[in-house]
Protein backbone atom coordinates (compact mmCIF):
# COMPACT_ATOMS: atom_id res chain seq x y z
CA UNK A 1 0.00 0.00 0.00
CA UNK A 2 0.94 3.60 0.15
CA UNK A 3 2.30 6.45 2.20
CA UNK A 4 -0.85 8.03 2.15
CA UNK A 5 -2.74 5.08 4.08
CA UNK A 6 -2.79 6.42 8.41
CA UNK A 7 -1.08 5.56 10.76
CA UNK A 8 -2.13 5.02 13.88
CA UNK A 9 -0.21 6.53 16.63
CA UNK A 10 1.35 4.18 19.20
CA UNK A 11 -0.86 5.09 22.47
CA UNK A 12 -2.78 8.45 22.11
CA UNK A 13 -4.47 7.69 25.38
CA UNK A 14 -7.69 7.32 26.56
CA UNK A 15 -7.91 10.83 27.96
CA UNK A 16 -5.86 12.08 25.05
CA UNK A 17 -9.27 13.94 23.85
CA UNK A 18 -9.65 16.01 26.82
CA UNK A 19 -6.58 17.95 26.21
CA UNK A 20 -7.61 19.86 23.80
CA UNK A 21 -11.17 20.52 22.12
CA UNK A 22 -10.23 19.20 17.94
CA UNK A 23 -10.74 22.08 15.68
CA UNK A 24 -12.38 21.27 12.45
CA UNK A 25 -13.52 22.53 9.63
CA UNK A 26 -16.16 21.70 7.09
CA UNK A 27 -15.96 22.50 3.31
CA UNK A 28 -19.57 21.71 2.34
CA UNK A 29 -21.24 22.24 5.25
CA UNK A 30 -24.72 22.41 3.68
CA UNK A 31 -24.57 19.15 1.56
CA UNK A 32 -25.77 15.75 2.67
CA UNK A 33 -22.53 14.63 4.27
CA UNK A 34 -21.53 18.13 5.79
CA UNK A 35 -24.83 18.44 7.07
CA UNK A 36 -23.96 14.57 9.30
CA UNK A 37 -20.40 15.72 10.32
CA UNK A 38 -22.28 18.82 12.19
CA UNK A 39 -25.07 16.98 13.55
CA UNK A 40 -22.16 14.61 15.30
CA UNK A 41 -20.26 17.86 15.98
CA UNK A 42 -23.29 18.78 18.18
CA UNK A 43 -23.07 15.92 20.47
CA UNK A 44 -19.82 16.50 21.33
CA UNK A 45 -19.69 19.95 21.77
CA UNK A 46 -16.61 20.13 24.34
CA UNK A 47 -15.08 17.60 22.03
CA UNK A 48 -14.91 19.67 19.10
CA UNK A 49 -13.93 23.57 17.77
CA UNK A 50 -15.38 24.89 14.47
CA UNK A 51 -12.82 26.90 12.66
CA UNK A 52 -14.53 27.50 9.49
CA UNK A 53 -17.72 26.33 7.73
CA UNK A 54 -18.21 26.45 4.10
CA UNK A 55 -21.63 26.20 1.67
CA UNK A 56 -22.06 26.82 -1.99
CA UNK A 57 -24.95 28.86 -1.97
CA UNK A 58 -27.11 28.15 0.69
CA UNK A 59 -26.45 30.98 2.99
CA UNK A 60 -29.62 30.57 5.25
CA UNK A 61 -28.54 27.44 6.18
CA UNK A 62 -25.35 28.46 6.80
CA UNK A 63 -25.49 31.35 8.84
CA UNK A 64 -27.70 29.00 11.37
CA UNK A 65 -25.01 26.22 11.48
CA UNK A 66 -22.06 29.32 11.69
CA UNK A 67 -24.14 30.34 14.96
CA UNK A 68 -25.18 26.61 16.33
CA UNK A 69 -21.62 25.41 16.05
CA UNK A 70 -19.76 29.28 17.00
CA UNK A 71 -17.87 29.24 13.80
CA UNK A 72 -14.98 31.40 14.10
CA UNK A 73 -15.57 31.73 10.08
CA UNK A 74 -18.27 31.54 7.73
CA UNK A 75 -17.54 31.72 3.96
CA UNK A 76 -20.21 30.87 0.78
CA UNK A 77 -18.52 30.30 -2.51
CA UNK A 78 -20.87 32.47 -4.38
CA UNK A 79 -19.25 35.45 -4.56
CA UNK A 80 -22.50 37.12 -5.15
CA UNK A 81 -24.22 36.14 -2.13
CA UNK A 82 -21.47 38.20 0.21
CA UNK A 83 -24.17 40.40 1.44
CA UNK A 84 -26.89 38.02 2.35
CA UNK A 85 -24.62 35.72 4.31
CA UNK A 86 -23.11 39.02 5.76
CA UNK A 87 -26.30 40.53 6.94
CA UNK A 88 -27.81 36.95 8.15
CA UNK A 89 -24.66 37.21 10.75
CA UNK A 90 -24.77 40.53 11.43
CA UNK A 91 -24.42 41.21 15.62
CA UNK A 92 -21.88 37.99 15.51
CA UNK A 93 -18.33 37.48 16.14
CA UNK A 94 -18.18 35.20 12.78
CA UNK A 95 -15.91 36.62 9.88
CA UNK A 96 -17.88 36.17 6.88
CA UNK A 97 -16.31 35.10 2.98
CA UNK A 98 -17.32 35.18 -0.50
CA UNK A 99 -15.67 33.54 -3.58
CA UNK A 100 -13.64 31.14 -4.54
CA UNK A 101 -10.91 32.55 -3.13
CA UNK A 102 -12.37 33.20 0.40
CA UNK A 103 -13.49 29.43 0.14
CA UNK A 104 -9.59 28.11 -0.06
CA UNK A 105 -8.65 30.88 2.68
CA UNK A 106 -10.98 29.13 4.91
CA UNK A 107 -9.03 25.58 3.85
CA UNK A 108 -5.82 27.12 4.65
CA UNK A 109 -7.33 27.84 8.18
CA UNK A 110 -5.10 26.31 11.06
CA UNK A 111 -7.53 23.34 11.98
CA UNK A 112 -6.67 19.95 12.80
CA UNK A 113 -9.02 18.30 10.79
CA UNK A 114 -10.84 19.24 7.58
CA UNK A 115 -13.82 17.86 5.52
CA UNK A 116 -13.42 17.79 2.17
CA UNK A 117 -16.86 16.97 0.56
CA UNK A 118 -17.49 20.04 -1.48
CA UNK A 119 -18.39 17.67 -4.67
CA UNK A 120 -17.26 17.81 -8.08
CA UNK A 121 -14.20 19.25 -9.76
CA UNK A 122 -15.26 22.72 -7.52
CA UNK A 123 -13.88 21.47 -4.39
CA UNK A 124 -10.66 20.81 -5.78
CA UNK A 125 -8.50 23.55 -4.98
CA UNK A 126 -9.94 23.60 -1.72
CA UNK A 127 -8.84 20.19 -1.12
CA UNK A 128 -5.68 20.66 -2.16
CA UNK A 129 -5.07 24.11 -0.11
CA UNK A 130 -6.15 21.88 3.14
CA UNK A 131 -3.61 18.89 2.49
CA UNK A 132 -0.84 21.30 2.09
CA UNK A 133 -1.16 22.40 5.59
CA UNK A 134 -0.18 18.54 6.41
CA UNK A 135 -3.06 18.09 9.36
CA UNK A 136 -5.90 15.15 8.69
CA UNK A 137 -8.05 15.47 5.56
CA UNK A 138 -11.27 13.33 5.99
CA UNK A 139 -11.61 13.08 1.87
CA UNK A 140 -15.66 13.06 0.90
CA UNK A 141 -14.82 14.57 -2.23
CA UNK A 142 -14.30 11.35 -4.67
CA UNK A 143 -13.02 13.76 -7.57
CA UNK A 144 -9.61 14.91 -5.57
CA UNK A 145 -8.47 11.99 -6.21
CA UNK A 146 -10.07 10.52 -9.34
CA UNK A 147 -9.63 13.83 -11.14
CA UNK A 148 -5.88 15.25 -9.62
CA UNK A 149 -4.84 11.88 -8.02
CA UNK A 150 -1.12 12.47 -9.04
CA UNK A 151 -1.13 16.23 -7.84
CA UNK A 152 -3.35 15.54 -4.47
CA UNK A 153 -1.03 12.14 -3.69
CA UNK A 154 2.25 14.48 -4.12
CA UNK A 155 1.30 16.74 -1.94
CA UNK A 156 0.02 14.45 0.50
CA UNK A 157 3.71 13.01 0.21
CA UNK A 158 5.18 16.52 0.34
CA UNK A 159 3.19 17.99 3.68
CA UNK A 160 2.57 14.74 5.68
CA UNK A 161 -0.78 14.85 5.62
CA UNK A 162 -3.38 12.03 6.32
CA UNK A 163 -6.12 11.54 4.24
CA UNK A 164 -8.62 9.54 5.97
CA UNK A 165 -11.70 8.28 3.60
CA UNK A 166 -15.52 8.82 4.16
CA UNK A 167 -16.74 7.01 1.41
CA UNK A 168 -18.30 3.97 3.06
CA UNK A 169 -16.40 1.75 0.86
CA UNK A 170 -12.75 3.27 1.38
CA UNK A 171 -13.67 3.63 4.45
CA UNK A 172 -14.29 -0.01 5.06
CA UNK A 173 -11.31 -0.49 3.46
CA UNK A 174 -9.66 1.28 5.61
CA UNK A 175 -10.86 -0.26 8.66
CA UNK A 176 -9.92 -4.03 7.08
CA UNK A 177 -6.68 -2.26 6.90
CA UNK A 178 -6.55 -1.48 10.77
CA UNK A 179 -3.64 -4.28 11.04
CA UNK A 180 -1.17 -2.45 8.99
CA UNK A 181 0.12 -5.91 7.29
CA UNK A 182 -0.80 -4.51 3.88
CA UNK A 183 1.66 -5.72 1.98
CA UNK A 184 -0.04 -9.33 2.30
CA UNK A 185 -3.25 -7.64 0.49
CA UNK A 186 -4.18 -9.77 -2.78
CA UNK A 187 -7.09 -7.66 -3.42
CA UNK A 188 -10.14 -5.27 -2.26
CA UNK A 189 -13.27 -5.74 -3.25
CA UNK A 190 -15.89 -2.53 -3.01
CA UNK A 191 -19.63 -3.38 -2.34
CA UNK A 192 -22.73 -2.00 -4.51
CA UNK A 193 -26.22 -1.59 -3.68
CA UNK A 194 -26.78 -1.99 -7.92
CA UNK A 195 -29.31 1.27 -7.12
CA UNK A 196 -33.03 1.37 -8.53
CA UNK A 197 -31.75 -0.49 -11.83
CA UNK A 198 -30.51 -3.75 -10.42
CA UNK A 199 -32.61 -5.50 -11.90
CA UNK A 200 -34.08 -3.68 -14.83
CA UNK A 201 -34.60 -4.23 -18.03
CA UNK A 202 -32.82 -2.18 -21.01
CA UNK A 203 -35.88 -0.97 -22.17
CA UNK A 204 -37.06 0.18 -18.66
CA UNK A 205 -33.73 2.09 -18.67
CA UNK A 206 -34.24 3.45 -21.57
CA UNK A 207 -37.84 4.51 -20.73
CA UNK A 208 -36.50 6.10 -16.86
CA UNK A 209 -37.54 8.99 -16.00
CA UNK A 210 -35.48 11.57 -13.05
CA UNK A 211 -37.65 10.37 -10.42
CA UNK A 212 -37.66 6.75 -10.57
CA UNK A 213 -33.70 7.07 -11.21
CA UNK A 214 -33.60 8.79 -8.36
CA UNK A 215 -35.27 6.33 -6.60
CA UNK A 216 -32.51 4.31 -4.59
CA UNK A 217 -33.44 1.49 -2.77
CA UNK A 218 -30.61 1.78 0.27
CA UNK A 219 -28.84 5.38 0.70
CA UNK A 220 -30.37 8.51 1.04
CA UNK A 221 -27.93 11.04 -1.18
CA UNK A 222 -28.11 14.08 -3.22
CA UNK A 223 -29.43 14.54 -6.32
CA UNK A 224 -26.09 13.99 -8.59
CA UNK A 225 -24.58 10.56 -6.37
CA UNK A 226 -28.15 9.37 -6.70
CA UNK A 227 -27.85 8.94 -10.75
CA UNK A 228 -24.40 8.09 -10.13
CA UNK A 229 -25.86 5.11 -8.32
CA UNK A 230 -28.32 4.39 -10.80
CA UNK A 231 -25.74 4.00 -13.53
CA UNK A 232 -23.06 2.87 -11.34
CA UNK A 233 -20.38 5.31 -12.36
CA UNK A 234 -20.11 5.85 -8.91
CA UNK A 235 -18.62 2.58 -8.16
CA UNK A 236 -16.55 3.45 -11.02
CA UNK A 237 -15.50 6.16 -9.81
CA UNK A 238 -15.14 4.66 -6.35
CA UNK A 239 -12.41 2.23 -7.60
CA UNK A 240 -10.57 4.87 -9.26
CA UNK A 241 -10.18 6.26 -6.09
CA UNK A 242 -9.26 3.24 -4.12
CA UNK A 243 -6.42 2.80 -6.54
CA UNK A 244 -5.10 6.25 -5.61
CA UNK A 245 -5.96 6.19 -1.98
CA UNK A 246 -4.32 2.52 -1.36
CA UNK A 247 -1.39 2.36 -4.03
CA UNK A 248 -3.47 -0.67 -6.14
CA UNK A 249 -3.89 -2.20 -9.87
CA UNK A 250 -6.59 -2.07 -11.08
CA UNK A 251 -6.61 -5.79 -11.38
CA UNK A 252 -6.79 -5.90 -7.77
CA UNK A 253 -9.89 -3.97 -7.47
CA UNK A 254 -13.08 -5.69 -7.50
CA UNK A 255 -16.71 -4.58 -7.22
CA UNK A 256 -19.96 -7.18 -6.15
CA UNK A 257 -23.44 -5.54 -6.06
CA UNK A 258 -24.37 -6.93 -2.62
CA UNK A 259 -27.93 -5.39 -2.45
CA UNK A 260 -28.59 -5.57 1.42
CA UNK A 261 -25.55 -2.82 1.54
CA UNK A 262 -24.28 -4.37 4.91
CA UNK A 263 -20.85 -5.46 4.23
CA UNK A 264 -19.23 -1.75 2.62
CA UNK A 265 -16.10 -3.57 1.57
CA UNK A 266 -13.71 -6.43 2.28
CA UNK A 267 -9.65 -7.06 1.70
CA UNK A 268 -8.84 -10.33 0.48
CA UNK A 269 -5.07 -11.50 1.99
CA UNK A 270 -2.61 -13.73 0.51
CA UNK A 271 -3.72 -16.37 2.74
CA UNK A 272 -6.84 -17.28 2.29
CA UNK A 273 -8.49 -14.33 4.43
CA UNK A 274 -11.16 -12.07 4.29
CA UNK A 275 -11.77 -8.93 6.42
CA UNK A 276 -15.12 -7.13 6.34
CA UNK A 277 -16.36 -4.16 8.04
CA UNK A 278 -19.77 -4.62 8.20
CA UNK A 279 -22.49 -1.58 9.61
CA UNK A 280 -25.75 -0.17 8.59
CA UNK A 281 -26.41 1.77 5.20
CA UNK A 282 -25.74 5.16 7.29
CA UNK A 283 -23.33 7.66 6.08
CA UNK A 284 -22.46 8.87 10.00
CA UNK A 285 -20.53 5.89 10.59
CA UNK A 286 -17.74 6.38 8.47
CA UNK A 287 -18.12 10.26 8.84
CA UNK A 288 -17.47 9.59 12.71
CA UNK A 289 -14.78 7.25 12.65
CA UNK A 290 -12.62 9.71 10.53
CA UNK A 291 -13.83 12.37 12.68
CA UNK A 292 -12.77 10.83 15.73
CA UNK A 293 -9.93 9.02 14.33
CA UNK A 294 -7.39 7.57 15.47
CA UNK A 295 -9.86 7.06 18.74
CA UNK A 296 -14.35 6.23 18.10
CA UNK A 297 -17.15 7.96 18.92
CA UNK A 298 -20.79 7.07 19.45
CA UNK A 299 -23.16 8.12 17.01
CA UNK A 300 -26.73 7.77 16.72
CA UNK A 301 -26.82 5.79 13.89
CA UNK A 302 -29.24 2.41 14.09
CA UNK A 303 -27.24 -0.86 14.88
CA UNK A 304 -26.45 -3.94 12.90
CA UNK A 305 -29.37 -6.55 13.19
CA UNK A 306 -27.96 -9.45 11.05
CA UNK A 307 -30.55 -11.69 12.47
CA UNK A 308 -33.03 -9.21 10.87
CA UNK A 309 -31.07 -8.76 7.78
CA UNK A 310 -31.02 -13.06 7.49
CA UNK A 311 -29.05 -13.01 4.08
CA UNK A 312 -26.55 -11.15 2.79
CA UNK A 313 -26.35 -11.76 -1.57
CA UNK A 314 -23.74 -10.69 -4.14
CA UNK A 315 -23.35 -10.75 -7.41
CA UNK A 316 -20.88 -9.82 -10.52
CA UNK A 317 -21.64 -6.08 -12.23
CA UNK A 318 -23.12 -6.45 -15.55
CA UNK A 319 -20.68 -4.50 -17.77
CA UNK A 320 -23.28 -4.20 -20.38
CA UNK A 321 -25.89 -3.15 -18.43
CA UNK A 322 -23.92 -0.56 -16.30
CA UNK A 323 -21.25 0.41 -19.14
CA UNK A 324 -20.39 3.26 -16.59
CA UNK A 325 -18.38 0.74 -14.68
CA UNK A 326 -16.12 -0.33 -17.82
CA UNK A 327 -16.08 3.29 -18.26
CA UNK A 328 -14.14 3.74 -15.78
CA UNK A 329 -11.95 1.19 -15.68
CA UNK A 330 -10.85 1.73 -19.21
CA UNK A 331 -10.20 5.05 -17.85
CA UNK A 332 -7.90 4.05 -14.77
CA UNK A 333 -5.67 1.76 -17.50
CA UNK A 334 -4.92 4.85 -19.47
CA UNK A 335 -3.96 7.31 -16.70
CA UNK A 336 -3.41 10.56 -17.43
CA UNK A 337 -5.82 13.65 -17.11
CA UNK A 338 -8.06 10.29 -18.83
CA UNK A 339 -10.30 10.04 -15.61
CA UNK A 340 -10.61 13.76 -15.10
CA UNK A 341 -12.24 13.62 -18.09
CA UNK A 342 -14.64 10.87 -17.50
CA UNK A 343 -15.33 12.58 -14.21
CA UNK A 344 -15.96 16.16 -16.14
CA UNK A 345 -17.82 14.54 -19.04
CA UNK A 346 -20.30 12.41 -16.45
CA UNK A 347 -21.45 15.32 -14.18
CA UNK A 348 -22.74 17.27 -17.77
CA UNK A 349 -24.22 14.18 -18.84
CA UNK A 350 -25.94 13.95 -14.69
CA UNK A 351 -27.10 17.28 -15.15
CA UNK A 352 -28.42 17.18 -18.86
CA UNK A 353 -30.50 13.94 -17.78
CA UNK A 354 -31.72 15.53 -14.86
CA UNK A 355 -33.10 18.00 -16.80
CA UNK A 356 -34.61 16.05 -19.22
CA UNK A 357 -32.26 17.16 -22.21
CA UNK A 358 -31.21 12.95 -22.33
CA UNK A 359 -32.21 9.61 -22.01
CA UNK A 360 -30.99 7.69 -19.24
CA UNK A 361 -28.78 5.91 -21.52
CA UNK A 362 -26.92 8.58 -22.94
CA UNK A 363 -25.39 9.63 -19.83
CA UNK A 364 -23.01 7.09 -20.21
CA UNK A 365 -23.15 7.24 -23.75
CA UNK A 366 -22.00 10.79 -23.77
CA UNK A 367 -18.87 9.98 -21.50
CA UNK A 368 -17.56 7.52 -23.71
CA UNK A 369 -17.95 9.67 -27.13
CA UNK A 370 -15.90 13.18 -24.80
CA UNK A 371 -13.38 9.73 -23.91
CA UNK A 372 -13.47 8.64 -27.43
CA UNK A 373 -12.73 12.44 -28.27
CA UNK A 374 -10.32 13.73 -25.83
CA UNK A 375 -8.32 10.71 -25.91
CA UNK A 376 -5.40 10.44 -22.92
CA UNK A 377 -3.88 13.44 -22.41
CA UNK A 378 -0.97 14.19 -19.42
CA UNK A 379 -1.92 15.80 -15.90
CA UNK A 380 0.62 16.80 -14.03
CA UNK A 381 -0.79 19.86 -12.23
CA UNK A 382 -3.89 21.16 -10.91
CA UNK A 383 -3.87 23.68 -14.15
CA UNK A 384 -3.83 20.82 -16.24
CA UNK A 385 -6.64 19.17 -14.27
CA UNK A 386 -8.79 22.25 -14.45
CA UNK A 387 -8.07 22.51 -18.49
CA UNK A 388 -9.46 19.07 -19.06
CA UNK A 389 -12.12 19.65 -17.22
CA UNK A 390 -13.44 22.52 -18.81
CA UNK A 391 -12.42 21.05 -22.76
CA UNK A 392 -14.56 17.86 -21.49
CA UNK A 393 -17.27 19.71 -20.02
CA UNK A 394 -17.38 21.69 -23.48
CA UNK A 395 -17.27 18.56 -25.42
CA UNK A 396 -20.08 16.74 -23.74
CA UNK A 397 -22.09 20.30 -23.93
CA UNK A 398 -21.69 19.75 -28.28
CA UNK A 399 -22.91 15.89 -27.45
CA UNK A 400 -25.39 16.65 -25.13
CA UNK A 401 -27.13 19.43 -27.69
CA UNK A 402 -26.69 16.96 -30.64
CA UNK A 403 -28.80 13.90 -28.73
CA UNK A 404 -31.45 17.01 -27.28
CA UNK A 405 -31.94 17.45 -31.37
CA UNK A 406 -32.05 13.85 -32.02
CA UNK A 407 -34.86 13.44 -29.03
CA UNK A 408 -36.84 16.35 -29.79
CA UNK A 409 -37.31 15.16 -33.44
Amino acid sequence: MNETAPKKPESPGPDSRQQAPRSVTVLGSTGSVGTQTLELLAREPGRFQVKALVAGRNTELLARQAIALGAEMAVVADPALYAALRDALAGTNIAVGAGPEAVVEAATLDADWTMAAITGAAGLASTLAAIRRGAYVALANKEALVCAGEVMLRAVRDAGATLLPVDSEHNAIFQSLADGNHGAVEKIILTASGGPFRTATHDEMARATPEVALRHPVWSMGAKISIDSATMMNKGLELIEAARLFNLHETQIGVLIHPQSVIHGMVCYYDGSVLAQLGSPDMRIPISHTLAWPERMETPSPRLDLAAVARLDFAEPDLIQFPALRLARSALRAGGGTPAILNAANEIAVEAFLNRRIGFLDIAGTVERVLDSLGTPPADTLEDVIALDAAARRAAERFVAASSVTRAA
